[in-house]
């Protein structure tokens, strides 16, 4: 285990300095000799370390002269532009197209691009079976009573535990548990809004938050927003007056991957909070982090309970348990009372499971081994992009999530090559769905958290083949 430890983290360390620049393309990395010397490993640790990296495309192998930094794949590929939505309200719901895409879930015949959720064969299926029996035997009527309203007192102590980890300093009693996030956060715009209000989100931004938002009666003002850093700030500020809400994923948002920095976070918060405009903050991807460490939230730098911050292990642990939560802050009892009208209570043996799951530690070790897949992943994808896909296509730089997003060239309408794909078993996400507005025809959405294989790489062939016809 020790083993397995130091070649993860040697060669991760590694891989950030490539992906940071400080290494750069045709770089020499020390020897095998050194690097045992500089890590304290042995040869076979260090010889897997360049194995490893190797396999990721990072580095090249040149007989008798050593180990050196290759050109990364997506250094070939530019990035998607900054998006420019209109800045007028908009509810033109793709509804047929998300109702097509959305329909393949858990068909086991397609290769599921179009899915934002981790593969059954990437989560720790045995383990959380043997949790789950747990459950039953110790909870109070094997689970069948139901819980406190707040929800499971130790998933809440655990969840406000490892809130230390990214500044959240909570605790159980700041905690409602839900039915996934998405729960979550219909309940926050229940609480804080009403039909007419006017919302501000990303662009593009997921199609479940766009929907829900629509049908709670919603106008939704999409903002501009970077590949990289994430919402445009010059915009929200432009946007304060219109709007009554904000709600972001500023962790990896999904489609676009993008983190926003701290001192963006931080700005915004203190924005919103200066014009007395809630923040909603969906941070459902925020333990997938490719990095060193867990990005901060907009909830770290919260000093006055504007943040409502939402999350789930749906898409790190297990996506069909529907385990979530939210800390409301000032708005706590507004949500607590919208829980017993919509809720009553969450399923007392799932949150139990999930909680003694979290406790153990083998949260941890299972989410170390997916951020290094999902990392895996992405560069595999990137270079499979790079020699399939037509010149001229941009792809965003996820720095975590599960979420690849590909812009093609103007153009190529992507629900096209959605049916195109559909005949060969292919799903993607047409751009199309991640809008309320005539946008991003020409985009698309690749989940990164299949299990690599000669398969996917060949399904990615294809999908760049159709690209070409189109």
């Amino acid at each position: 285990m020790r083993k397995e430890f130091l070649y993860n983290e040697v060669a991760n360390g590694i891989a950030r300095q490539i992906a940071a620049g400080v290494l750069q393309p045709g770089d020499k990395l020390p020897s095998v000799r050194r690097l045992c010397e500089e890590h304290s490993i042995s040869m076979n640790t260090a010889k897997r370390v360049f194995l490893e990296l190797e396999a990721q495309s990072l580095i090249d192998s040149k007989p008798q002269s050593g180990y050196f930094v290759s050109k990364l794949p997506y250094q070939k590929l530019p990035l998607p532009e900054i998006s420019r939505p209109s800045s007028i309200a908009n509810d033109n719901e793709p509804n047929e197209l998300i109702r097509k895409v959305y329909s393949n879930m858990g068909n086991d015949a397609l290769t599921l691009f179009s899915i934002s959720a981790p593969s059954g064969q990437l989560l720790p299926l045995p383990k959380l079976k043997k949790d789950l029996v747990q459950a039953t035997r110790e909870l109070k009527e094997g689970g069948t009573a139901y819980e406190p309203l707040q929800g499971n007192l130790k998933l809440r102590r655990i969840v406000a535990i490892r809130s230390l980890t990214w500044g959240g300093n909570l605790h159980e009693n700041d905690l409602i548990t839900t039915n996934g996030a998405i729960n979550a956060v219909s309940l926050c715009l229940m609480a804080l809004g009403k039909p007419g209000d006017t919302i501000a989100m990303e662009s593009p931004c997921f199609p479940g938050l766009l929907q829900l938002a629509i049908s709670l009666g919603f106008k939704v003002l999409e903002l501009p927003t970077h590949p990289v850093t994430g919402l445009e700030i010059a915009a929200l500020k432009k946007a304060i007056p219109k709007i009554n809400l904000c709600l972001l994923i500023p962790n990896f948002n999904t489609p676009l991957g993008s983190c926003m920095p701290d001192e963006n976070k931080k700005e915004i918060v203190a924005l919103l909070a200066k014009h007395h405009i809630p923040l909603i903050e969906d941070d459902i991807y925020g333990d997938l982090y490719f990095g060193t460490q867990r990005p901060k939230c907009c909830k770290s730098f919260d000093e006055e309970g504007n943040v409502l911050w939402c999350s789930s292990v749906s898409k790190t642990l297990a996506p069909g348990y529907r385990v979530g939560w939210v800390a409301p802050g000032k708005h706590k009892e507004k949500l607590l009372k919208l829980k017993l009208v919509h809720a009553i209570s969450s399923a007392a043996v799932i949150q139990e499971a999930v909680a003694n799951f979290l406790k153990s530690g083998k949260y941890d070790n299972h989410l170390r081994q997916l951020r290094r897949i999902l990392h895996d992943n992405y560069l595999q994808y990137v270079h499979a992009i790079a020699r399939y896909f037509p010149e001229g296509t941009k792809t965003s730089r996820p720095q975590g999530g599960l979420a690849l997003w590909v812009e093609l060239n103007k153009g190529v309408d992507t629900s096209a090559l959605y049916d195109l794909a559909i005949k060969k078993q292919i799903s993607i996400a047409p751009g199309r769905m991640f809008t309320l507005q005539d946008q991003f025809e020409n985009c698309m959405r690749l989940c990164i958290g299949l299990p690599w294989s000669d398969e996917l790489k060949f399904k990615l062939k294809q999908l760049g083949q159709l690209a070409r016809m189109i």
